[in-house]
Order: structure tokens, then C-alpha cells, then sequence
């Protein structure tokens, strides 16, 4: 069975940080792109972060640019996200997926909840 799992979500306080991981079992992913989404209550989903099979190239959207990066460990089949500086706007379940059709993220983690108190 093929799995993506998210961990390390949590509650922490404005300005902090917090570092999540997305684990593949079953399929290794490696030669796909990997992406963090986000979605917090009464919103649409929204792009977080990718990172391509190498490693080599992140995309970030402009809302977390500076504050969040994407980096990925494809021996162990993890991707990860650390968030600095956090802001109660960056609440929200954080997902994990891959892409592997065309243009498409077709694997999604169960998600992981991240609360920022002011």
C-alpha cells in the first residue's frame, strides 16, 4: 500500500518555528516532484512549496518566501518543510504530495494540523 505521512504539526506562538516531514512507504517517489500544500478553515487549498527529484530546485510561493523552505532526503524517501518566523495567517493542515502525472499531484498525505497563536 502506497502511503504518504506527514508529521510534525503542532501549536507554536508567532515568530516560532516548526519543521514537518512527509514520509513515502510503498513507492519510493523518487524520481517525482514533491509539494507542501496548505488549507486553513474556510479556505481553498493552496501551494506551499515544491522540490524536484534531484533536490536541486524549490519553488515557494510569495507568502511564505523567505520564511519557509522545502528540502528532501530521497534515500529515506522524506521531504521536509521548515517554517520560521510563523504567523497566525500560516495556520492551517499542512499536506504532503507527488506528482506523478502531468501536472498533477496524484498522492496525498492524511495531513498535519499547524497552529500559530498570536
Amino acid at each position: 500500500q502506497v502511503q504518504l505521512v506527514e508529521s510534525g504539526g503542532g501549536l507554536v506562538q508567532t515568530g516560532g518555528s516548526l519543521s514537518l516531514s512527509c514520509t513515502a512507504s510503498g513507492r519510493t517517489f523518487r524520481s517525482y516532484t514533491w509539494g507542501w500544500f496548505r488549507q486553513a478553515p474556510g479556505k481553498e487549498r493552496e501551494f506551499v512549496g515544491s522540490v524536484n527529484s534531484s533536490g536541486g530546485r524549490t519553488d515557494i510561493a510569495d507568502s511564505v518566501k523567505g520564511r519557509f523552505t522545502v528540502s528532501r532526503d530521497s534515500a529515506k524517501s522524506t521531504m521536509y518543510l521548515q517554517m520560521n518566523s510563523l504567523k497566525p495567517e500560516d495556520t492551517a493542515v499542512y499536506y504532503c504530495a507527488v506528482r506523478t502525472a502531468l501536472n498533477e499531484y496524484d498522492y496525498w498525505g492524511q495531513g498535519t494540523q499547524v497552529t500559530v497563536s498570536s
